[in-house]
């Protein structure tokens, strides 16, 4: 793809946060990419249903995403969740204080998991796909309701232990796979471009927005130390948004195996000389970001790329998966968030000026 791509960039504040988000939506040219009159569906990005710093999309980045879509006409707003094997999409919505957001605005919310809200249904793309037919011989399987409608990504800027970095592209992931979507993480990258042709075929518009006020360094995308860098980004580029993100986190886009994919299949643009970055200044900005290793990092290297790999079958597509399912869950859960993460995310309510806004998210339901 040779044309210049646009993704907007404004360093902001816990007292403007809510009308940069407005002008953000305006730098990046949303209109653009979303039809008015179409339903566009809110994907927020709950990578852990405990409310760690970075982890999970904003409260002000949901509320400010909704309210610059109403004001510029979008009046049909509809949220989609979807869960993990580890992560509980009910208490993901509640703990990180987006119910109060949906009730003040009339959002209406659909779980892709339950049959009552949305049906799944075996796709053909038109694109060459990367990957997903040897995954899937029985087929790919899609929600019904996502088709013809436009999506808005919500992810934040943070590291993830399988691709590096995770955002938009990655951001389409639970949505618009079910629940058989770990078989994929040995080829995680050309899935996500899969992923991406697929949304193209699909939607009537793509748009994302990511939230870099507290970012996610370290062994994401749940377990990360909390860095306040006071940045929000949106485009209609998913490629060029997550390229920016990376290469603020200190990341060379083209070594992420996803953004280089991406860029060469003629997706969106991955190579930063060749986005126009609008708003404000961010030249030569390298935040030193590192993924680092952990127990899950770990285990999940030899799951899916180590020499115990070939025991994928056995360990993933058998009962025997809910053994390592729950393995994860006690790690994170009853180890990880009770003796270390709950004491972060308390320590980044009580001494930043983000996690007081939270606080007040938290006591108050909503900003105003």
């Amino acid at each position: 793809m040779t044309s210049r791509a646009r993704v907007a960039v404004l360093k902001t504040t816990p007292e403007s946060v809510l009308e940069d988000y407005d002008r953000l939506f305006a730098l990046a040219e949303v209109e653009r990419y979303l039809p008015q009159g179409d339903t566009v569906i809110l994907k927020d990005n709950i990578s852990w249903h405990y409310p760690l710093p970075s982890a999970n999309t904003t409260p002000w980045q949901l509320e400010g995403t909704i309210l610059a879509l109403q004001e510029r006409g979008y009046e049909n707003q509809v949220c989609v969740q979807n869960r993990t094997v580890v992560t509980n999409a009910f208490k993901g919505e509640d703990l990180n204080n987006y119910l109060p957001i949906f009730r003040r605005y009339s959002i209406p919310v659909l779980y892709n998991f339950k049959d009552c809200d949305i049906k799944w249904e075996r796709y053909e793309p038109e694109a060459e796909m990367n990957i997903l037919p040897h995954i899937y011989p029985e087929g790919i399987m899609i929600p019904e309701y996502f088709k013809g409608k436009s999506i808005v990504h919500l992810p934040t800027v943070k590291c993830h232990i399988y691709t590096t970095t995770t955002g938009a592209m990655k951001n389409a992931f639970g949505g618009l796979l079910n629940t058989k979507r770990h078989y994929t993480h040995s080829w995680i990258h050309e899935t996500l471009v899969d992923l991406l042709k697929i949304q193209q075929e699909i939607h009537s518009g793509l748009f994302a927005v990511m939230d870099g006020t507290t970012a996610g360094n370290g062994t994401g995308p749940r377990i990360m130390s909390p860095e306040i860098k006071n940045v929000i980004l949106a485009s209609g580029d998913q490629v060029a948004i997550d390229a920016i993100a990376a290469k603020l986190m200190g990341f060379d886009p083209f070594d992420i195996g996803y953004i280089r994919m991406a860029h060469e299949q003629g997706l969106g643009v991955g190579d930063p000389r060749e986005i126009d970055v609008v708003g404000d200044d961010i030249e030569g900005e390298n935040w030193g970001f590192r993924v680092g290793m952990n127990f899950h990092r770990a285990m999940g290297w030899l799951s899916w790329y180590g020499p115990t790999k070939v025991l994928q079958k056995l360990l993933f597509r058998t009962p025997l998966v809910h053994g390592t399912s729950f393995m994860s869950e006690a790690y994170h859960d009853y180890y990880r968030w009770p003796l270390k993460e709950r004491h972060v995310y308390d320590r980044w309510r009580e001494t930043t000026t983000w996690g007081r806004l939270f606080d007040r998210y938290l006591q108050e339901g909503h900003l105003r």
